[in-house]
């Protein structure tokens, strides 16, 4: 996978995956009688009942279709709906489509699309198979100075927060797995839940610029963090080293994300004031942090409504293939805001993507960190000395 801006890997423990995306590495159908004819409900003039099956556009359903299609049809499909008809490249997008966004059981899509558990299993691996290399380049970081320079002044507009290039993120993907076996263990959770971790630094318009996907829940948000591309990127100034703002003489601010109190504070990456009794210049600050910060907790959100085969408790998931199927998620996620999709107007918005997970905390910090934190502060009160 030479030039393929992702790497897997597989030598963590037997049972565990990693995926990372945009850090610049190497490497059912609703029950209703017409949805068990595939090529007519694919194909179907009525753009509501198919928006409300597949939960996307026509248009943007027949732009992920293009994506796929090489590897789709490569080779001729082995798969027929239930009158024996060899299942077009619409019908294959469709199945996998449908079992990404539903999350309702191989044996329920069976009985719907009129094939067999391990049909709708195979057809919706070698969707996620395609679009993990196919759709790729949906998710990215900013690789021009004019693109970051436009997310930054977009981050400032939500509430003020200058040269900031992201906000960043956890959520858990929790599963149901064997209790007897000690080598699940490592899987379980503060919760007391077998999760998978989702990290993603998303941009003003919820879109997701990095992700890595495979830890275990039971790693901390900050582990994970200090385990990703981002980390060594931004620590060896890989990575959000582009223009500096200067706030006053001698004060310069780098260019920083934005994350939650269970991050450590870093000079790239900025977190609210902790603790009881915080100034009125700090509780500001945590104000703007917050209402910013919003667009990552509504992305994850979002990503598991959309998507929700990731939402809920997963069945005893292949751990080696769910950071990929999040992974393709992901991409998808991003294909609906670059294609503007209508379908997006009518989501709700919210930023419950973690239900029944308490905060984590982390008391790691940087003193520059912590210094550079307070001027800031400062500067957005405009009490500053220049």
């Amino acid at each position: 996978m030479l030039g393929y801006r992702i790497l897997f890997e597989f030598k963590i423990t037997s049972a565990m995956s990693l995926i990372y995306a945009g850090s610049g590495e190497p490497y059912g159908l609703s029950l209703i009688v017409f949805c068990h004819c595939l090529g007519p409900l694919s194909q179907s003039k009525s753009s509501q009942s198919f928006e409300s099956v597949f939960r996307i556009s026509r248009k943007t359903f027949n732009y992920i279709c293009s994506l796929v299609k090489d590897d789709l049809m490569a080779r001729k499909s082995s798969y027929t709906d239930i009158n024996g008809k060899p299942l077009s490249l619409n019908d294959q997008v469709a199945v996998a489509l449908r079992r990404l966004s539903s999350g309702e059981s191989l044996s329920i899509i069976g009985d719907t699309f009129g094939m067999n558990q391990s049909t709708v299993s195979q057809i919706t691996w070698r969707f996620v198979e395609s679009m993990e290399e196919r759709g790729l380049h949906h998710l990215s970081w900013p690789s021009t100075e004019e693109e970051m320079e436009q997310m930054k002044s977009k981050f400032e507009k939500i509430r003020g927060l200058p040269n900031c290039c992201g906000a960043i993120d956890i959520t858990h993907v929790v599963m149901t797995l064997p209790t007897m076996d000690p080598s699940n263990h490592v899987w379980f959770d503060q919760e007391k839940n077998y999760s998978m971790v989702l990290q993603a630094v998303v941009d003003p318009e919820m879109r997701f610029r990095d992700v890595i996907v495979g830890w275990p829940g039971s790693l901390s948000d900050a582990v994970v963090l200090q385990s990703s591309g981002l980390f060594r990127l931004s620590e060896e100034g890989k990575r959000l080293n582009g223009k500096k703002l200067n706030i006053s003489e001698g004060t310069e601010i780098r260019e920083y994300i934005i994350g939650d109190a269970g991050f450590p504070l870093l000079p790239w990456l900025f977190t609210p004031y902790q603790g009881k009794g915080l100034s009125d210049l700090q509780i500001k600050f945590n104000k703007r942090h917050a209402a910013t910060r919003m667009v990552a907790e509504m992305a994850l959100a979002r990503l598991k409504e959309m998507w929700r085969i990731i939402h809920g408790v997963m069945w005893m998931p292949d751990r080696n293939r769910l950071p990929r199927i999040i992974l393709v998620c992901c991409l998808l996620h991003n294909i609906l805001i670059d294609l503007e999709d209508d379908v997006l107007d009518d989501m709700s918005l919210s930023h419950q993507h973690d239900i029944d997970y308490r905060r984590q905390n982390c008391e790691s910090f940087d003193q520059s960190a912590s210094i550079t934190r307070d001027k800031l502060s400062l500067y957005l009160t405009g009490k500053l000395p220049p």
